[in-house]
């Protein structure tokens, strides 16, 4: 293992060997073992996401998991054809619910997003059927099922071209270093590190998984 692997891998006290992001937060463990990576076709788990990194924007992703409970909660879920309905009255409410961020312009995106999800279901079947068109057929340098290389970027030219084609049609919120973590975490790339005792699993799973179209 190259001296470059083994700064971005680390073994914690369990015998795991994880990505060097992980660290020693429980939250961020379990978010890397069990979620992160990990394909999914399911349209109100890839609108979450969607969600949950607008508001992450200036923050750290351990700030949302700790509160992400409650942003489901009062999210109905991220059920986008709910929250399409949310008025300005749902905007006060949340901004005075100190269990989520309370910042106006990322309600008022995540609202407005929804209404582009339904629109999104509309003309492509699903959010999934848009989404999973972006995934990369090539190896970007670095990803997907050929040679694994390093530095892992923070943009690539497919997170661009999909954060450009997303504000086209009126998302907010989604910047091209938005785009793609999201694509890092819902397994349309799999960034778990060489060495990663949960890569090859992650692997697994993407190559048993069937896009929807």
């Amino acid at each position: 293992m190259s001296d470059l692997n083994e700064k971005r891998i680390y073994t914690a006290e369990d015998g795991v060997t994880r990505c060097w992001w992980v660290n020693s937060h429980e939250d961020y463990r379990n978010y890397h073992d069990k979620e992160w990576g990990r394909p999914t076709a399911n349209d109100f788990q890839l609108f979450e996401k969607i969600c949950l990194e607008g508001f992450q924007s200036g923050l750290s992703w351990l700030t949302i998991l700790r509160k992400r409970e409650n942003f489901r909660e009062v999210f109905m879920d991220f059920d986008f054809n709910k929250v399409a309905l949310f008025d300005d009255v749902d905007v006060a409410r949340l901004l005075k619910n100190e269990g989520i961020v309370r910042h106006r312009g990322k309600i008022k995106a995540t609202i407005n997003n929804a209404a582009r999800a339904i629109e999104m279901v509309d003309e492509f079947g699903s959010v999934a059927a848009y989404i999973w068109g972006w995934e990369p057929t090539s190896v970007e340098s670095h990803h997907g099922k050929g040679e694994y290389t390093h530095p892992i970027p923070s943009v690539t030219e497919t997170s661009q071209a999909l954060s450009k084609d997303l504000k086209t049609r009126g998302w907010k919120f989604f910047g091209p270093t938005t785009a793609y973590a999201f694509m890092q975490a819902m397994g349309l790339v799999n960034d778990h590190m060489q060495g990663c005792a949960i890569r090859k699993e992650v692997e697994a799973l993407r190559h048993k998984f069937t896009p929807p179209c």
